[in-house]
């Protein structure tokens, strides 16, 4: 801990990044943490054994730096025991690939946890990378728009399961609130920040969406991968159906998807992209669809259909064979 880590009367605060093969970005996103007006008591690096300069990189930049094999990465249980070692009152999560636009950001990431002791989570704008296509750009458009606002569990009749959405790309953490639920679930395919939030929620705490907080952080996806990734959203419905059963049905928020799609690319002379756009749409639902029914398909198959084919090798393996859930 450095000195003017000491003399800042704000709760101690922990980074952490997990990283596999992140040399591409990790070094750009150590540069801007660096140069915070906020300090960090410490970084974080769990990375699942990477084969480039990833680990090299966070040491360079005074990480400290836990090695994990590839095979024990799990979205939720790797994130718990690394929050767990933390000793951070406020925790701080980023992925290897989300920059952050300006030097304040973690100042503003933090803020409504400063200001709100039923704040429990904060989650920050993420915009297009300079090399994202028109549709990349308008899913961030459409999941992180320009403005701020606080959400609790009464917002689930109003908002349904939008009310639950956040994204550990970047997000903060009370770590007190977030020990209360037992850190992330372990297991999931997907969505540990989503189940999380879920449960604080139903405690009575607050999510903070934060649109002055931004980083740089999108993908490409090709039509495949656009598939596949919905897909993966259909298992998380239905492996944890209580998100569906408390926060509302998904179909409300897929039809916004579409309203916003066609207006975006109307209103930034695209037009020319709206068959495409309307495939994409028909993947995605047919994606989420047999996702949503992965049961009733050949068991070789469902890994095919995945994003995450090795969940399906590992903690995903029993549902290949069990018929209910």
């Amino acid at each position: 801990m450095s000195p003017t880590c000491a003399s800042q009367n704000r709760p101690l605060l922990s980074i952490i990044i997990p990283t596999c093969n992140g040399a591409a970005d990790l070094r750009k996103l150590l540069v801007v943490l660096s140069r915070q007006t906020v300090c960090a008591h410490e970084l974080l690096v769990v990375d699942s054994s990477s084969a480039d300069e990833t680990v090299t990189i966070a040491r360079e930049f005074g990480a400290e730096v836990i090695i994990i094999p590839q095979a024990e990465f799990d979205h939720g249980g790797t994130r718990t025991m690394i929050a767990r070692k933390a000793r951070g009152d406020m925790l701080i999560f980023l992925t290897q690939d989300a920059v952050p636009v300006s030097v304040d950001a973690l100042d503003k990431l933090l803020q409504p946890l400063l200001s709100d002791e039923m704040i429990a989570v904060s989650y920050g704008r993420q915009l297009p990378n300079r090399d994202a296509t028109i549709l990349a750009a308008h899913l961030r458009f459409f999941n992180y728009p320009p403005q701020s606002m606080v959400r609790s569990f009464t917002d689930r009749e109003r908002l349904g399961l939008q009310t639950v959405f956040a994204s550990n790309s970047f997000a903060a953490y009370r770590r007190a609130a977030l020990a209360e639920v037992d850190y992330f679930k372990s297991g999931l395919i997907f969505g540990e920040d989503t189940c999380t939030v879920g449960r604080l929620l139903m405690r009575g705490y607050k999510v903070a969406y934060v649109a002055e907080a931004m980083v740089f952080h999108s993908h490409n996806y090709s039509w495949l991968q656009e598939f596949r990734r919905s897909f993966d959203i259909g298992v998380l419905h239905v492996t944890e159906s209580w998100l569906l059963e408390t926060y509302g049905r998904a179909e409300g928020r897929g039809r916004q998807y579409v309203q916003s799609g066609v207006s975006y690319l109307r209103n930034e002379g695209k037009r020319v992209l709206l068959p495409v756009f309307f495939w994409i749409v028909l993947l995605k639902l047919l994606g989420y669809k047999l996702g949503c029914h992965f049961q009733l398909l050949p068991p070789r198959l469902i890994p095919f259909l995945s994003m995450h084919k090795s969940w399906w090798s590992g903690t995903g393996k029993h549902l290949l064979s069990n018929k209910s859930l």
